[in-house]
Formats: C-alpha cells, structure tokens, sequence
C-alpha cells in the first residue's frame, strides 16, 4: 500500500491547514488510519487516529479541540483539518495505515513521506 500526503505548508500561528493522505493499494484492507507528527529533535507522537468502519476517532491531548480527522472511504482519503495553530505544531506530519493483505490475512502497516507544517508566531 501507498499513502501520499498533501497539504502542508506555512502558515501563521492561529491559522488553519488541512492536511490530506490517500491511499492506494487493491490487496490491502485497512483497519484504521492516523496522523503523527515529528519535531525538530523529538520523537515522533500521535497526533489522531481514526477507525475506517465505525469512524472513531482519538486525539492527543495538545490537539483536542483544534485539529479534527476525518476519512472518506470511497476515496481512500483521510484529512486532518488544524485549526488554531500554534508554533508548536510545527513537525512532518505522516499518515499512517494499519490492516491487513487480502491476499495472505498478514498485518500490514504503511508510512507516507511526510509533509511539513511550519507555524509562524
């Protein structure tokens, strides 16, 4: 499977960015999906996730009320709109997949590239 992001860019602290992450892959059944984020000397952290069946969702909590994810299935695309952005939110946010070959039943799990968020104060 094959997750490309989309949507990143420069933004001023208290704008907004929606980040976008489409998946491709015909053998692969997906279970779940998130974002996490990377800084600059940090390790990575989760930032949301969401179930593709039920839609539940699950947030940090130094995301909590700003940033919301959503997925559409038809499109094999998930999003995640930050809103009130902080400098502090500025990271490569990958999207992450998590499910399971068609083919064999084995646990897959995916990466996209990352793309960069850069929040100015």
């Amino acid at each position: 499977v094959q997750l490309v992001e989309s949507g990143g860019g420069l933004v001023q602290a208290g704008g907004s960015l929606r980040l976008s992450c489409e998946g491709a892959g015909s053998t692969f059944s997906c279970n779940a999906m998130a974002w996490y984020r990377q800084a600059p000397g940090k390790q990575r952290e989760l930032v949301a996730s969401i179930t593709m069946v039920e839609g539940n969702t699950n947030y940090a909590d130094s995301v909590k009320g700003r940033f919301t994810i959503s997925r559409d299935n038809a499109k094999n695309t998930m999003y995640l709109q930050m809103n009130s952005l902080k400098p502090e939110d500025t990271a490569v946010y990958y999207c992450n997949a998590r499910g399971a070959s068609i083919v064999t039943g084995t646990y897959l799990e995916a990466w996209g590239q990352g793309t960069l968020v850069t929040v100015s104060s």
